[in-house]
C-alpha cells in the first residue's frame, strides 16, 4: 500500500501545468465610488475571463500614493497611478523623498484634470481666493490629494485642507462646512462625485491665471496644463486647470510574463474598458502609452509593444 500512495504522490507532483494554480494578482484600484474603480472592475473580468492563468481580484484604495506604497509592501501586484506620483516615486522625491520605489508602467488610460470646484455661493471666483478657506484636496492618500498640496505650495496659497474620503469630503461641501474640494474629470467632465453634489448645488469650477500657470509649469513638470471647456454646471466659460495622466503600474517584482499578459489583454479588449470608463484617453492604449510614460515601462509591456510592431524609446526601457 505504502508503494502504491508512494506512486501517486510522485505523479501528481510530476504532473506539471496541469495541476498549478492560476498566479494570483492584486490590483489596487480607488474609492469604490470612483469612475476608475469601475475600470478596474472591468479590466479584471477581462483578465479573469480570458483563463490565461492570472486571477485577479480588485483591493479598494486610497489610490495613487496609496498603491504605490502598497507595492512596494508586496500587498499589491499593479495598481492605478496618476503621473506625477509615479514620476515622484522612480526618482524619491516629494512623498517619496529618500524612499524610491521602482514601479513602471504597463499602461496609460486617461487624462485626469484636476477642478478645482467650489460652491457657487461661497463667493470664491479665484484660487487666490481659497486663502484660509476650508477646501478638499482630493481624497487621502491619492495622487490628486498630492499633486494638490504641490500646486498650493507652490503657488504660495494656503486654504485650510479638510481631509478624508471622498464620501466624506463630499458631505462636507453638501453641509457647506467646506467650500468645495479638489477632483478628477472623467474626460472633460465632471465625475459621478460631482454630479452627484451638483445635483442640489450650484458650482463653480476655478481656473489658472497665466501667472500661475507659468509658475506650475516651471515648479511641477511632472504636471500638465490643459483647456476645459466650461459649460452649465461648471458655472462658466472655457478655462484652463492643471492635471496628470492616470495608468497602471507594477510593482517592482511582478513577473515579465504577468506584465505581458495583463498589456495584451487591455490593450486588445477596448470595448470592455470604454463601456465601464467614459473617460478612456484614446481607443489605441499603446500609442497613449508610448506618447505619455514618463518613468520606464515594464520588460513584460515593452515585450507586447514591440510584438505589435512599436518602437519603445530608450528612456521607456
Amino acid at each position: 500500500m505504502k508503494r502504491i500512495a508512494l506512486f501517486f504522490l510522485v505523479l501528481l507532483l510530476s504532473s506539471g501545468p496541469a495541476f498549478a494554480a492560476d498566479q494570483r494578482i492584486a490590483i489596487g484600484a480607488s474609492n469604490s465610488q470612483s469612475a476608475h474603480y469601475a475600470y478596474f472592475s472591468a479590466l479584471a473580468k477581462i483578465v479573469n475571463d480570458a483563463k490565461v492563468g492570472l486571477s485577479v481580484s480588485l483591493v479598494e484604495t486610497g489610490a495613487g500614493v496609496d498603491n504605490l506604497k502598497r507595492m512596494q509592501r508586496g500587498q499589491l501586484d499593479i495598481g492605478l497611478f496618476t503621473s506625477n506620483t509615479v514620476y515622484q516615486a522612480w526618482h524619491g522625491t516629494a512623498a517619496f523623498e529618500g524612499k524610491p520605489i521602482k514601479s513602471r508602467i504597463l499602461w496609460v488610460y486617461n487624462l485626469a484634470a484636476q477642478n478645482a470646484i467650489v460652491r457657487k455661493d461661497s463667493g470664491v471666483t479665484t484660487l487666490k481666493g481659497l486663502e484660509g478657506k476650508r477646501m478638499g484636496p482630493g481624497m487621502r492618500g491619492s495622487g490628486t490629494e498630492q499633486a494638490t498640496e504641490a500646486v498650493f505650495k507652490a503657488l504660495g496659497i494656503k486654504p485650510e485642507w479638510v481631509r478624508g474620503t471622498n464620501a466624506e469630503i463630499s458631505a462636507n461641501v453638501k453641509d457647506a462646512r467646506a467650500i468645495g474640494l479638489i477632483q478628477s474629470t472623467v474626460g472633460l467632465g465632471f465625475n459621478p462625485l460631482t454630479m452627484d453634489i451638483a445635483t442640489f448645488t450650484d458650482l463653480y469650477c476655478l481656473g489658472l491665471t497665466p501667472d500661475e500657470e507659468a509658475r506650475i509649469k516651471a515648479d511641477l513638470p511632472e504636471l500638465s496644463v490643459v483647456d476645459m471647456p466650461g459649460g452649465k454646471l461648471e458655472g462658466r466659460g472655457p478655462y484652463r486647470i492643471w492635471a496628470f495622466l492616470i495608468g497602471v503600474s507594477a510593482a517592482p517584482d511582478l513577473s515579465d510574463n504577468a506584465a505581458y499578459l495583463l498589456t495584451k489583454y487591455a490593450c486588445e479588449n477596448i470595448e470592455p474598458q470604454a463601456a465601464a470608463f467614459s473617460g478612456l484617453i484614446s481607443k489605441n492604449l499603446a500609442e497613449a502609452t508610448l506618447k505619455y510614460a514618463n518613468v520606464p515601462l515594464h520588460p513584460g509591456a515593452v515585450k507586447y509593444y514591440e510584438e505589435k510592431g512599436y518602437t519603445v524609446p530608450a528612456n521607456l526601457k
